[in-house]
């Protein structure tokens, strides 16, 4: 039996380009009683590799062919598994103070290709319009087709300051895109508030990184105090949030569930099987909450999303979500190199497996634009002549501390601006209950 090796859980979509495959608490990674080592196969693969050795048209050092094989085993797996090697391992550890080098956007494989699954909020490939769902098919006009992802990463990453040009093909669009990004050093922060209306607040959570769940307690401290210490209800905004560490979407769920089950965590070997409850106490003291997802919401916002809509706690509206159901272990290696394994797949609270399935949300809303249309204003009683004024005197209600709502909020950002009545709605029903 080898010695149990330290690892680390994490709940993530693709590679990181300057995005988070962050590390949480340390778990042990054991070694199930090996079977019977498959002799033949492994004899062809030596054949092969000798055979590559002899006769390949450029010679080949053993590191490189042998690190090629272990990347081919892993990638075999499933997207997710992968071989890191010692400045990929780096990357990722450094990647948990929500500070590093890069783009700001989360990708994956697909058929050659690059796939972006989000940009993160406020970072230079957001900024450019790098939108979730982009193929990129060149990086500085050589064609990521034939490379592997992590060959693509490289081309994409550099030093800050630096420019770096991607061809995108994106849907609708008849041609290619060329999107310019100067690279920077990402600073996440990944929870952000500001106030909708008087009594509704709003939360945006951009990533789960390790200090998420404190993060989010502050910004709703902010925003009970800019409303006497109370909140009517809230909007948690988690579209095209691309996952991050297990524990921060354990914390999130749990400030808004005063008990029961938020997630489990389902594998092969006992250490991998785990269950995550709430504690007792809600943030919001039972004031209704409306979730934002959409089809780039993945993994650790799947994990908050599930776990409130399980216990009737959240409204979910939007579009169904991504549909990563596993959890990936970082297993270091004596090489300065991990492993990124998938070694479970999570549960919501009522046990459903959301893997290639994703979350529907509660009450879908299709991707519109809204416009303003001109015309005359309709016609009022305080326009005809010869009206009876009003008898009340106005009284003078101006306060400098008053929050203005957003008049231009349908056409900035429909799914908010729906997402916004729908919590009135629940607001003004729980307050008939009572």
């Amino acid at each position: 039996m080898t010695n149990p090796v330290k690892a680390a859980l994490l709940l993530s979509t693709g590679a990181a380009l300057g995005v988070l495959l962050t590390l949480s608490q340390g778990v042990s990674a054991g070694r199930e009683t090996a079977s019977e080592l498959p002799l033949s196969e492994l004899q062809t693969f030596v054949e092969i590799l000798n055979r590559v050795q002899q006769d390949y048209v450029e010679q080949v050092d053993d590191d490189t062919l042998l690190e090629s094989a272990i990347r081919g085993m892993l990638s075999g797996l499933d997207p997710h598994s992968a071989y890191l090697d010692a400045d990929e391992f780096k990357d990722i550890t450094v990647s948990t103070s929500g500070k590093f080098g890069g783009l700001g956007i989360e990708v994956q494989g697909q058929n050659g290709f690059v796939r972006v699954i989000a940009p993160i909020d406020d970072t230079p490939a957001q900024r450019a319009g790098v939108e979730a769902g982009d193929l990129i098919i060149k990086v500085n006009e050589k064609p990521v087709k034939g490379l592997t992802l992590t060959e693509s990463v490289r081309l994409m990453r550099g030093e800050p300051g630096t420019k770096v040009t991607l061809e995108v093909v994106r849907e609708g669009e008849p041609q290619p895109l060329e999107i310019d990004i100067v690279r920077d050093i990402i600073e996440v922060r990944s929870v952000r508030s500001r106030m909708l209306e008087p009594g509704y607040g709003y939360l945006r959570i951009s990533t789960f990184t390790g200090g998420t769940g404190r993060l989010l307690e502050e910004e709703l401290q902010k925003l009970r105090e800019r409303n006497d210490g109370a909140l009517r209800g809230l909007v948690l905004d988690l579209r095209t949030n691309p996952g991050g560490v297990l524990n921060a979407a354990v914390d999130v769920s749990d400030a808004f569930l005063g008990k029961g089950k938020i997630v489990s965590i389902k594998g092969r070997s006992d250490q991998a099987n785990r269950i995550f409850n709430a504690t007792p106490g809600d943030l919001l003291d039972g004031a209704p909450v409306v979730v934002l997802i959409n089809e780039a919401s993945a993994s650790a916002s799947e994990i908050v999303a599930g776990a409130l809509q399980d216990h009737h706690r959240a409204v979910l509206v939007g579009a169904k979500t991504f549909g990563k159901g596993s959890v990936q272990t970082i297993v270091p290696l004596k090489n300065d190199a991990a492993i990124k394994l998938t070694t479970a797949r999570y549960y919501t609270p009522s046990g459903r497996s959301i893997q290639a399935e994703g979350i529907n949300p509660d009450i879908v809303l299709e991707r519109v634009t809204v416009e303003k249309r001109d015309g005359p204003r309709a016609i009022t009683e305080a326009d005809l002549a010869g009206r009876l004024d009003n008898d009340q005197d106005a009284e003078d209600t101006v306060d400098d501390n008053a929050i203005e709502s957003d008049p231009n909020l349908a056409e900035n950002d429909f799914g908010l601006f729906e997402a916004l009545n729908i919590l009135k709605g629940l607001s003004i029903l729980e307050q008939a209950r009572r």
